[in-house]
């Protein structure tokens, strides 16, 4: 007769629940799973999706415009005056871009987006949102202190740098234009593109001279 032990029953348990993605990832693949078995969706439909909005509109898009914002002063001022509008010149426009704002960053201002109520965010230009930007410690924390959370994420700022936290909602959504990095004079717009992180236009990045992130989350 075989011998139960609870220890060991306990440690396989936990073992097997390591290996198992969080409960909103499991809910969504079991809505997807029952959704392609009743034949309403196909799933390589939802891989390029995924696909398209990770690797191919954003965060390019964004970086796209930023990099035409540091090469055209005219489009720069079009930008900060009506997002929108100057997203649409780049045939660019899209879900949540209608309602845009671009913010920018200066050697004395810094700018963070954060979206206290839920996670609005311009996916149509920035691709996906982090997971880190949805979760209700940042949600909190980026009001109340703001600069604690960008030290987290490798930003030191000095007293003489202001920081301006803009709250996202359905209505109005943010974008930052990060600064441009000192030698860079020259180089064209995809060069340009290939500095800017998905995280320097939140405000979770800022130097960008190495063209990669400096922030500890991803």
């Amino acid at each position: 007769m075989s011998s139960f032990d609870p220890q060991k029953i306990t440690k396989i348990h936990r073992h097997l629940h390591s290996h198992l993605p969080p409960e909103p990832a499991l809910r969504v693949k079991a809505m997807e799973s029952l959704l392609v078995e009743k034949g309403l969706v196909n799933p390589d439909a939802v891989d390029a999706w995924i696909e398209a909005y990770t690797e191919d509109i954003g965060p390019k898009r964004g970086a796209q415009v930023v990099a035409r914002a540091w090469l055209d002063a005219d489009f720069r001022a079009r930008l900060l005056n009506d997002a929108g509008a100057a997203v649409a010149e780049m045939g660019l426009q899209g879900q949540a871009t209608g309602h845009l704002k671009a913010v920018e960053n200066s050697c004395d201002v810094h700018n963070l987006v954060v979206c206290t109520l839920c996670s609005c965010y311009p996916f149509g230009i920035l691709g996906m949102a982090p997971a880190w930007y949805k979760a209700a410690e940042y949600r909190a924390r980026a009001v109340r202190d703001p600069r604690g959370v960008l030290t987290e994420f490798g930003v030191d700022l000095s007293d003489d740098v202001a920081v301006k936290v803009w709250d996202s909602t359905a209505e109005l959504r943010y974008m930052v234009v990060p600064e441009r990095p000192a030698g860079t004079e020259g180089w064209d717009s995809d060069a340009l593109a290939k500095l800017v992180t998905r995280n320097s236009m939140i405000g979770t990045d800022r130097d960008l001279s190495g063209g990669e992130t400096n922030g500890r989350r991803s």
